[in-house]
């Protein structure tokens, strides 16, 4: 099996079913271990993500609020993996912001892909991707220059305990970033690393002459 970003060999393996991926430091879940497409919208389903919800608000504000301090409304975002209630949509969309949806099981339109986004943003998403290569590169392509691409997703670091770790233990999360990983992706796909805390990363993409 070879890691799904960095296309090395997986060899060395975190536990019974996560590898450790020795180039970019992902932890790579065996594909044994995946779930069929049916089982994932189910468990996504029951995730308790409702717009009304301000503890749900206040979880995603550190996104949130980054945007709303970068952009305006006369820019247009995409929210990309936005689940069964996009509440970061609805949270920019009060403010008079454009937002466009896309989710594979909850709103899957295809003409996403037909613009380009001053910003694009995914809340608890990565960690799904199966080939996290081909949707980082499929985002990019869609970003405009200077444009952001910003990311919420729990990074892994040698200071958590794996095994019992709620992240690792979601059967929907197969591939799981840490700080390496993150620099990687900078590196990598020439972005500028804005920012990045423990949930939240922003990448800048390079302005083309």
């Amino acid at each position: 099996m070879d890691c799904p970003l960095c296309f090395s060999p997986l060899t060395d393996k975190k536990d019974e079913s996560f590898y450790d991926c020795s180039v970019c430091g992902g932890l790579v879940k065996d594909s044994r271990y995946h779930l069929t497409s049916e089982q994932e919208k189910a468990r996504y389903k029951q995730h308790n993500s409702d717009v009304n919800d301000t503890g749900y608000r206040e979880y995603i504000f550190p996104l949130t609020s980054r945007i709303l301090g970068l952009y305006g409304p006369e820019q247009g975002g995409l929210d990309f993996g936005c689940g069964h209630s996009p509440v970061a949509a609805r949270t920019l969309e009060e403010s008079g912001y454009t937002v466009t949806l896309y989710d594979p099981f909850f709103y899957a339109n295809p003409d996403y892909r037909n613009r380009q986004y001053d910003y694009i943003y995914s809340c608890e998403v990565f960690e799904h991707f199966r080939e996290p290569a081909a949707e980082i590169e499929q985002l990019l392509e869609i970003l405009k220059p200077g444009g952001r691409l910003l990311i919420m997703t729990q990074l892994f670091n040698n200071h958590t305990d794996f095994t019992h770790w709620h992240y690792r233990r979601d059967p929907t999360h197969i591939f799981i970033y840490t700080p390496r990983t993150i620099q990687y992706i900078s590196s990598h796909y020439n972005l500028e690393l804005e920012y990045h805390d423990h949930r939240t990363i922003i990448y800048k993409k390079p302005v083309t002459d």
